[in-house]
């Protein structure tokens, strides 16, 4: 059947959305482009390997605990980093195909899965970043008195800190302390039945602690002991499985 067409002049397909892909710039080792795409784009940003934790579960866990915990916990500054470039890399790479005019229309939903991707992982970032920024503000003056809590924060969130504490103590003296008699300026009073001049975080606060494995015993408000085994959910007050937290071993929930 005559098509209109000469054998050498007949238009051809063009290389296939998986394969410019693959020929994009290369990205993180750790989130191989092609592999994520060669799985249908669902897991774009994040792959699974096998059973090992991927940097988004552990994002995941860790805003989790931030979000339960009443105190706060160390900062998780490299893998926000790691996840940070991969996204910025990943959204690059993106662009370059959707402007592709040979991209298909199938082509261009893989590619709105993998940016609905990008944007789920950017709003836990996000919502994690807020969590230590309320906490931070919140609890200032105490950080910046609490030479321990100093390890837990960036360079920038000591700054922050430090920064906020002084403009609280400056308007506190400013629009009250100052009028009032010279006794009674401190801000270190504690008065029974009145909430403390510097908040600090109330580890008395009960928490969901889920073991992530076989804990070892740990002393209850009541003086008893008790041991976690993996995969136990257990009501306590947060002091009793903060260690346990901070080692990994437990996670809030």
């Amino acid at each position: 059947m005559a098509t209109g067409w000469d054998t050498d002049d007949a238009p051809k397909a063009g290389p296939s959305f998986v394969d410019r892909a693959r020929s994009a710039p290369d990205d993180d080792e750790d989130f191989p482009l092609g592999d994520e795409l060669r799985r249908g784009g669902r897991q774009a940003v994040i792959p699974q390997e096998l059973a090992e934790e991927t940097p988004f579960q552990q994002l995941i866990r860790h805003w989790m605990n931030e979000r339960h915990a009443p105190d706060i916990l160390p900062g998780q500054e490299t893998l926000l980093g790691r996840l940070l470039d991969h996204i910025r890399k990943q959204s690059n790479d993106v662009e370059l195909l959707r402007a592709d005019p040979d991209s298909s229309e199938e082509e261009h939903f893989r590619i709105m899965l993998v940016q609905t991707e990008v944007e789920r992982v950017k709003f836990v970032i996000r919502s994690y970043i807020r969590t230590r920024l309320h906490k931070i503000e919140k609890y200032a003056r105490h950080i910046s008195a609490t030479p321990h809590m100093h390890q837990r924060l960036s360079k920038a969130e000591l700054d922050h800190a430090r920064r906020y504490a002084r403009l609280v103590e400056y308007h506190l003296n400013q629009s009250v302390l100052q009028s009032l008699p010279e006794q009674q300026r401190s801000l270190q009073e504690s008065v029974p039945f009145v909430p403390p001049m510097t908040p600090e975080p109330d580890k008395l606060r009960p928490v969901f602690a889920h073991a992530l494995q076989d804990c070892p015993p740990m002393r209850l408000p009541d003086g008893s002991m008790s041991e976690m085994q993996k995969g136990q959910i257990v009501l306590v007050p947060y002091y009793v499985v903060e260690q346990l937290l901070l080692r990994g071993e437990v996670e809030l929930v």
